[in-house]
């Protein structure tokens, strides 16, 4: 996407406003672009708004659609200054963010808890989960598994998988400063893949083949126990909006909404909502 910046969790406003004078400069603000519908945010969102795009204009060759990363901080924060016309989302809003915005849900994930294929342990209870990320269980023999050192990944400050995965899980208790961070699904997936002693969290529908998922309270983390709600480690995964938004960008949100773009979610792994 020539000439978008991609904000990286909660940056100072300073790089905001620079972004906003490079678009004012190319004079190509997101509302004005020609037609292009900007949707930015949640990466954990992101791979599966770039699938629902590219069948979207696969069927509407004359219509463009951009997707952009970030964070689902970033994606808000493009909203309110228009450089996007839809924002990802992939936690609850705040109080105060639904008093400016709109949310609406797309599709609910699970969070999965990843480990490496060859660690052992199947299973967590919710209060080992924290204990693991607070630092609190600093060895896996402790929960079962081989004597060894655990090393908690996580994700970025601004990001809605790190707020989700704090919000149900963590309560009271604060997420280790000896964790590693990481700025996308994909590379904590990396990480975890090539360390036995790593654990982290990320979205259920981009797990793939090459981690091990963990059961939580003895519930598996799939798509079916996150409809059913046996599975407890969900959230929402949002389209934020503020205001009127162009006809292109209806457009494009009605065929998300559709039961064709929500048949392509469910084929991903997420929970359809229609």
């Amino acid at each position: 996407m020539t000439g978008f910046c991609i904000f990286r969790g909660e940056k100072s406003s300073i790089f905001l406003l620079l972004v906003v004078g490079i678009f004012s400069i190319a004079g190509c603000s997101g509302h004005g672009r020609g037609g292009t519908v900007n949707v930015v945010g949640s990466t954990s969102v992101q791979p599966f708004a770039e699938l629902l795009a590219e069948e979207y204009l696969a069927k509407n060759p004359t219509r463009n659609v951009e997707v952009q990363g970030g964070g689902s901080t970033a994606g808000l924060q493009a909203v309110r200054t228009g450089l996007a016309h839809i924002g990802m989302c992939s936690r609850t809003l705040t109080p105060e963010e639904s008093g400016e915005f709109k949310g609406t849900l797309i599709a609910r994930d699970g969070l999965a808890i990843v480990v490496n294929p060859s660690n052992p342990v199947g299973n967590l209870s919710l209060s080992q989960l924290c204990d693991l990320f607070s630092g609190a269980i600093a060895n896996w023999q402790d929960v079962g598994g081989v004597a060894g050192p655990v090393r908690p990944i996580t994700r970025e400050e601004g990001s809605g998988t790190r707020d989700s995965f704090v919000h149900l899980v963590m309560g009271d208790s604060h997420i280790t400063r000896r964790a590693l961070t990481q700025e996308s699904n994909g590379a904590v997936r990396e990480l975890v893949k090539g360390d036995p002693g790593a654990i982290g969290y990320m979205s259920l529908g981009m797990v793939g083949m090459e981690l091990k998922t963990v059961r939580i309270e003895g519930i598996e983390p799939t798509a079916d126990n996150v409809l059913a709600g046996t599975y407890n480690l969900a959230r929402p995964f949002l389209f934020v909006t503020k205001g009127e938004i162009s006809a292109e960008a209806t457009h494009f949100f009605d065929f998300v909404m559709s039961e064709e773009g929500q048949d392509t979610l469910e084929r991903e792994g997420l929970v359809r909502v229609r």
